[in-house]
């Protein structure tokens, strides 16, 4: 036992310590969103890399509660130690698998470094020795570096522009009061471009199919995605037209290539969901800003990633048509890209300012939503009550079958 009062030690986006109540609570509100199954269909066998936060989370939990989804999930977070909480994802993953649990779900939870060869060694004898061939692979990874398994090489990613060098406004919180500011970043180099490729492009992926494909853990029909974004032309200089471009349209050449592979025995896409407050997310510059402005736009009509979710597993059961655009991939973003949107946030975008940001952007939900990325800022928890931070990882065995 290690009950402790806690508290968040953060400077602006950055939280040193997660508050495990909350995460918690966090996950129990998007459970409480997605609606039962109505008929007694068994689910599919799925692997989701990347299970703890973003879309990966809501990937899982939507699976799990929705669709009676089977399989393993993969996360890389860490424990508790003596000063500080354990990760988010941490206690995230513990309070889904709780949930997986009281739904009479078969579902594995491992923690470890999902670009290793030891981790898929060991993903792939679970998976064959419990369930056999797999019918999903959700493939939803966010990372600073990824170490090449075969080469031992380590690539470092770099949120930068491509060409030129990158001035624009931001969001910054000085002394917890929201402010316009400035960022400049300076153009990458060709080594930061490749480097970015490496870790936030297709390579594990491919990886991954190519080694379950080895052992014979495709399914008929089995169907794989990977979560990519596009946005706007107001944050394309630093994400689309960016280093971070450049990884996604490898992501969306890697499914081209996995799907010519499965030769219609499957299908590989690249999913562009819409615009969402992720933990990485939250450390694009300019992101924060055009968030914040979409989401004053849209009102009720923001879509969360729950709610974008439930769309794509719709659409893995065949029970509604891919929305696809004219690269093949499928499109969860037409909330945030309908052009009148964006012709509103374009009008807010040019002329927002410290004095206008009140009431131009939505700051406090903003602020409320990247505090809950930690368990921070959620209705109905004590913080001021001691809590317990040393909660254990999920059993790697569910029960039985």
């Amino acid at each position: 036992m290690s009950l402790r009062e806690i508290k968040p030690g953060n400077r602006g986006y950055l939280y040193v310590n997660s508050h495990p109540t909350g995460c918690a609570r966090v996950v129990d509100r998007m459970w409480q969103r997605i609606p039962e199954p109505a008929g007694d269909r068994p689910g599919p066998v799925a692997l989701v890399i990347g299970s703890s936060a973003g879309y990966g989370l809501a990937a899982t939990l939507v699976g799990l509660r929705a669709h009676r989804m089977r399989g393993l999930g993969i996360a890389f977070e860490a424990d508790a130690t003596e000063r500080r909480t354990a990760s988010a994802g941490w206690y995230r993953t513990a309070r889904t698998a709780e949930l997986a649990a009281g739904a009479g779900a078969d579902f594995t939870f491992l923690n470890g470094d999902a670009f290793s060869e030891a981790l898929k060694d060991e993903v792939i004898e679970r998976l064959a020795a419990r369930f056999g061939a797999i019918d999903l692979l959700v493939y939803s990874v966010a990372a600073p570096r990824r170490t090449d398994p075969r080469t031992g090489e380590v690539h470092r990613s770099a949120l930068k522009p491509l060409g030129e060098d990158y001035r624009a406004k931001t969001l910054v919180f000085e002394g917890g009061l929201p402010q316009v500011g400035e960022m400049h970043l300076t153009a990458a180099d060709e080594a930061e471009r490749d480097a970015t490729v490496q870790v936030m492009g297709g390579a594990d992926w491919q990886l991954w199919i190519d080694a379950l494909q080895a052992r014979g853990l495709l399914a008929d029909g089995f169907q794989t995605v990977a979560l990519s974004y596009v946005g706007s032309d107001i944050t394309a200089p630093v994400y689309r037209a960016g280093t971070i471009g450049a990884a996604k349209e490898h992501l969306e050449a890697t499914a081209r290539a996995i799907d010519t592979r499965l030769k219609g025995a499957g299908r590989a896409h690249t999913v562009v969901a819409g615009a969402a407050v992720t933990q990485a997310s939250s450390a694009i510059p300019s992101i924060a800003l055009y968030t914040s402005i979409l989401r004053r736009v849209t009102g009720e009509g923001w879509q969360s990633t729950v709610d974008q979710a439930a769309v794509l597993w719709d659409q893995f059961a065949g029970d509604a048509q891919p929305v696809l655009d004219d690269q093949g991939r499928i499109r969860l973003d037409g909330w945030e890209m309908d052009p009148a949107v964006q012709a509103d946030v374009r009008a807010v975008w040019d002329r927002i300012d410290t004095d206008t940001l009140a009431t131009g952007a939505d700051t406090g939900w903003l602020r409320d939503q990247v505090g809950r990325l930690y368990g921070w800022d959620v209705p109905g928890v004590d913080y001021e009550a001691a809590a317990e931070t040393h909660v254990p990882w999920p059993a790697a065995d569910p029960g039985p079958v």
